[in-house]
């Protein structure tokens, strides 16, 4: 794969691209590339003076809108009030560890957000889309397991990273199984999916009150870490390249840690199709939406 760098990105007047999570870190120099080629993009953020800010930064269209995706009537708002159709839809924003807490509806909250928001957004925003959905993951999805016992931390010791990690393993079977279930309604979208290695950006810095271990593992991070620029090109890659469906991009250097885009290798859990059919059963039970195209297939196996 040659080196892609923004400068590759193609010409995308005309085209309308929502970024969630877009008022800072990866989100940010997404939308921030997106609108300089063109694009108007849509800002999806839980605070809109941070994303009147970050607009403010772009060369462009960018318009800020509301999102919260701890708030699944702040999802259903968002989607019903944006308006037209979009070509590209960007599923970046995250939450990473921090004590156990509780989103409006009380979903644990790394799930809740990371998996289940934008699980709900994407199904509610399918109808109007016409291009590809990028989902983005993370090298942590490799230690992530989903226990559908109890995928809200209800009855287990609360464990932040363990519940990072299955957010992340659940951001993987959630493309994968978005693409079976887009090509078996015969949809041109496509569902994608990217990781930015190990990069410098807020949710490294999520602890209010750190510890020293967490101290020490952000030191070691830092050590191998590249910029939240170059963090985010698997994500631009995945997005405008010329890539068949279910793709998965990341780094190509240190296990994928940093370097450049190329195809990224997923643990087995995530390549679990029985798995990913589960999740999406249980996803559209706990939020209320629906695969809108082909909402009677059956799903792959």
């Amino acid at each position: 794969m040659p080196r892609f760098s923004p400068a590759d990105l193609p010409g995308l007047t005309g085209r309308t691209a929502v970024v969630t999570g877009a008022n800072s870190g990866i989100g940010l120099i997404t939308a921030r590339h997106l609108a300089e080629r063109g694009a108007r993009v849509v800002l999806a953020v839980r605070d809109p003076e941070k994303g009147e800010r970050a607009a403010a930064t772009m060369a462009g269209a960018a318009e800020v809108r509301t999102l919260d995706l701890a708030d699944l009537s702040s999802v259903r708002a968002f989607a019903h009030g944006l308006p037209g159709p979009v070509d590209l839809l960007v599923n970046n924003a995250g939450l990473s560890l921090g004590p156990l807490s509780r989103t409006a509806d009380g979903f644990e909250r790394q799930f809740g957000t990371n998996h289940l928001g934008h699980f709900a957004l994407t199904n509610l925003l399918l109808p109007r889309i016409r291009g590809r959905v990028v989902t983005v993951a993370s090298l942590g999805h490799r230690i992530g397991s989903l226990d559908f016992s109890d995928l809200q931390w209800e009855r287990r010791p609360y464990r932040p990273n363990a519940a990072y990690t299955q957010s992340k393993l659940a951001n993987l079977l959630f493309s994968a199984e978005l693409q079976r279930r887009l090509t078996r309604a015969g949809s041109p979208v496509t569902s994608m999916a990217a990781h930015p290695g190990i990069s410098s950006t807020n949710l490294m810095r999520a602890e209010k009150k750190p510890s020293l271990g967490f101290r020490v593992e952000k030191f070691l991070i830092g050590l191998v870490a590249h910029s939240a620029e170059k963090g985010a090109l698997p994500t631009l890659y995945a997005a405008t390249a010329d890539l068949p469906g279910d793709s998965y991009v990341g780094p190509d250097r240190l296990w994928g840690m940093r370097g450049a885009p190329a195809p990224a290798g997923r643990a087995a859990r995530a390549r679990d199709a029985s798995a990913a059919r589960r999740l999406w059963e249980v996803s559209e039970e706990l939020t209320g939406t629906r695969f809108p195209l082909d909402a009677s297939a059956p799903s792959a196996s």
